[in-house]
């Protein structure tokens, strides 16, 4: 999803509606810390926590934290909801947000048809693909997302030929921590077995999950925080630290065609833009062994460090932005 921030080519961010701001959301400081680094370097989320804790919230909030679109974006987008028959303005001037139910079939998904039409996947392109209680979905209709999610595009084969569709979309999940939503949840009795939690749980596989940079917690909201008359940050407060993330990302990557943001570098790349030297090494390593990370899982570690430290006016990345990637990766 190439969010460009170039000032000069984005629609008027202050023009943009959005249903629901960050400064409606009371407490969930992590949580919203999290969206913003997702937001800063496009990478994907899970949310879990029981129900009413405020996560679908958060995903209905994400889209007012991400830059503006640019003029080429808006056309694109505009031209895939022409192709889907789902234009109902002249030019698409925010960010798709896409929230399927978890009955949603694999076609509808990914997309396709006799006449081929964009999926969800596509539809949410430059977007966000919000998957509200990830596990309900069906297995076939999650394993789609492989291709779509590591491409950022998805091609579509019929006897007649086949059809490729953009899909660069920021997924944003969210899951109950069991069948009943309460385990852990110190209010709450949970009602599962722990093989029922087991089960619940298997249903989202390991290569989707590892496709996912950030799993964070979210805690029940408690009377505290529900009550505290504080003002909360504004979307556009933290939407300034975004773009200002994403402008460093822009200038750094000027010369790498086709790379725009943070969560699109690939190995080859990580040398370059997210070298570890001295203790930050051997830290790493470290968790490399403990956490028994992928080649993937590690990569995506990093990439997740380089946002955090974009977000802290960093070139070098420290040991604070790599604990903090580190947290996010582990679900801890």
């Amino acid at each position: 999803m190439p969010y460009r921030v170039d000032p000069r080519k984005m629609l008027d961010a202050d023009s943009q509606n959005y249903r629901h701001d960050f400064s409606e959301i009371h407490g969930q400081g992590a949580a919203k810390r999290a969206l913003e680094i997702a937001a800063a370097g496009a990478h994907n989320v899970l949310m879990q926590g029981p129900p009413g804790s405020g996560k679908s919230m958060l995903a209905k909030a994400f889209p007012s934290i991400l830059p503006a679109l640019t003029l080429d974006e808006a056309l694109e987008i505009t031209k895939i909801y022409s192709i889907a028959g789902k234009l109902s303005d002249n030019i698409m001037t925010q960010r798709p947000f896409r929230s399927p139910h978890h009955t949603i079939s694999p076609v509808s998904i990914i997309g396709g048809g006799s006449f081929p039409k964009p999926g969800e996947v596509s539809l949410a392109h430059f977007g966000v693909l919000f998957l509200d209680e990830l596990p309900e979905f069906q297995k076939q209709a999650l394993e789609v997302l492989r291709q779509p999610l590591e491409d950022g595009q998805v091609t579509i084969s019929r006897v007649s030929g086949s059809i490729t569709f953009p899909s660069e979309f920021a997924l944003v999940a969210s899951m109950n921590p069991c069948p009943c939503g309460y385990f852990g949840d110190p209010n709450h009795d949970c009602q599962c077995t722990p093989n029922e939690i087991r089960r619940y749980a298997g249903k989202i596989s390991g290569p989707l999950l590892d496709r996912i940079d950030i799993r964070i917690e979210v805690p029940a909201t408690d009377f505290k925080d529900l009550e505290n008359r504080k003002p909360e940050e504004t979307s556009e407060a933290i939407r300034q630290r975004v773009n200002r993330a994403r402008a460093i990302q822009t200038e750094r990557f000027q010369d790498e065609a086709g790379l725009f943001f943070n969560a699109q570098l690939e190995p080859r790349h990580l040398d370059k833009y997210c070298a570890l030297h001295g203790a930050e090494k051997q830290f790493m390593e470290g968790i490399f062994n403990k956490l028994k990370l992928s080649a993937r899982g590690y990569h995506r570690i990093l990439k997740l460090a380089r946002t955090i430290a974009d977000l802290d006016g960093q070139e070098a990345i420290g040991m604070t932005h790599l604990s903090e990637a580190v947290a996010y990766r582990s679900g801890k």
